[in-house]
């Protein structure tokens, strides 16, 4: 971006976090949503920036600064909507080996977010949230440290102390990015029975039998599935029947199908198939993976590329076929969400400070750009959030 660029996007973000954060006519709309845009704090931003969301026509428009935080690049809400969690991956003033995790509330008229709250992430450099259906636990994953952490939720939506912790081992085949384990996201099995956790450093998905009384992990039996060599595994996401799993692999652009055995946490690959165009090998990781609500497609991002494919999925075998790429109209999507309706994919631009939304083909999966990119500096994720 230009220098110039900066500064006049520097004004236009001072000036919408200023704005008052009450628009009656942008959320009376049917189903109308909120969007939080977790950012790098790194130039202008501030924290986490909010808009609100046309589920009809695909337009947002600002509301400016929800809540300040620092390089706040992943979010999650609480089941009951009320709370939003927030990692901070710089660290932690009181000790500069551990980053923080924040608790906010939403107010349920203006959306704005209220500090509840700062936690140690019990690691360095947290960099994914997820919450269980009840919203009693919270779990984080440390990518700096290979760490990952169950926190209980409190009565008032504050987190208390770490109720379970799991420090990875082991190094992968590349030199520079495994040198150690780089827990990059965990998430619940759809049953909450399981905890998952791809681990980039190990080129492992870590499965762990969780207790949903104490919040306690135990390896589970088999404790991990092995993914190849170099492959860096970083994010995955299940299908809504969840008898399937999709891992994206941030070192070699490839995305796995994994059966997923429900009663025991077994899982089996089923397909291996790469993200990228045949010509192109080099220069590129990927970011985010989402099945579609609706089962039919699966999503994931080229960060390089710049781009997000589409496969179409077969439900019964759990196999993909290539759709499409299509631009994300901007540079490095490191991460994307589809709304609730399934119609809108709308991808976060980290390195042209962009996020840019496209109209979802119900019948096929394809993607079509929407309106102008909006501007945000750096944004890192894109966090839904349904009006009340």
């Amino acid at each position: 971006m230009t220098p110039l660029r900066r500064s006049l996007l520097g004004a236009l973000l001072k000036m919408t976090a200023v704005l008052p954060f009450s628009f009656p006519s942008l959320l009376s709309a049917k189903n109308s949503c909120i969007v939080y845009v977790g950012t790098y704090t790194k130039t202008d931003s501030k924290g986490i920036y909010a808009f609100s969301f046309d589920p009809d026509t695909g337009r947002l428009h600002p509301l400016g600064l929800a809540g300040e935080a620092v390089h706040p690049s992943f979010l999650a809400i609480h089941p009951n909507g009320r709370y939003l969690y927030a990692v901070q991956e710089a660290p932690s003033s009181q000790d500069p080996q551990v980053g923080l995790i924040s608790a906010f509330s939403i107010d349920p008229q203006t959306y704005q977010l209220t500090p509840l709250g700062d936690v140690s992430s019990a690691g360095d450099g947290p960099c994914y949230l997820h919450l269980d259906h009840s919203g009693r636990f919270l779990l984080t994953a440390n990518y700096g440290s290979g760490s990952v952490v169950v926190f209980p939720i409190l009565a008032d939506g504050r987190l208390g102390e770490p109720c379970s912790r799991v420090q990875h081992q082991g190094t992968g085949t590349d030199p520079v990015r495994q040198k150690g384990p780089h827990a990059h996201s965990i998430r619940f099995s759809p049953d909450q029975r399981f905890v998952l956790s791809a681990d980039l450093g190990l080129d492992k998905l870590m499965i762990y039998r969780f207790d949903r009384q104490t919040g306690a992990l135990t390896a589970n039996d088999p404790p991990h599935l092995q993914t190849a060599a170099g492959a860096g595994p970083r994010h995955f996401a299940f299908s809504s029947d969840s008898r399937f799993l999709y891992l994206i692999n941030e070192l070699n652009s490839t995305l796995v199908a994994v059966k997923w055995d429900r009663k025991n946490g077994r899982p089996t690959v089923v397909q291996t198939i790469p993200t990228l165009p045949p010509s192109l090998i080099e220069g590129n990781s990927t970011a985010e993976v989402q099945v579609h609500p609706n089962g039919r497609f699966v999503y994931g991002s080229n960060r390089g590329h710049d781009s997000i494919v589409v496969f179409r999925r077969d439900r019964r075998k759990g196999v993909l076929t290539l759709v499409e790429h299509v631009s994300t109209r901007g540079k490095t999507p490191r991460h994307f969400a589809i709304d609730p309706s399934g119609k809108w994919l709308i991808a976060a631009n980290q390195n042209s400070d962009s996020i840019s939304v496209f109209r979802i083909d119900l019948k096929t999966g394809r993607l079509t750009a929407e309106h102008q990119p909006l501007f945000v500096s750096m944004p890192v994720c894109i966090l839904f959030a349904e009006t009340k």
